[in-house]
């Protein structure tokens, strides 16, 4: 991962997961999806990082991360690191 990428856990089924990757996407934010519904292993990785099985789990270049984040929780934290 670079210095400016984040790592989103998502799947497609998700709500949630298709909001975050929404406002991503039109932000122009680069970030790498990764399928949890695709592979169990991320899957198991993303309930470590959250310490529970929700998602969205947004990794952030800065090691912090947000579960399930509302778009102002997700913008703020864009705009803290100064990705948008």
């Amino acid at each position: 991962m670079s210095d400016t990428t984040i790592r989103m856990y998502g799947a497609d089924w998700c709500g949630d997961c298709r909001r975050t990757k929404h406002q991503l996407d039109g932000l122009g934010v680069a970030y790498e999806y990764i399928d949890v519904a695709a592979d169990d292993a991320a899957a198991q990785e993303a309930q470590r990082i959250a310490g529970r099985q929700n998602i969205p789990v947004v990794v952030y270049p800065d090691g912090s991360h947000h579960v399930e984040p509302s778009n102002p929780e997700l913008q703020a934290k864009l705009e803290e690191l100064a990705l948008v």
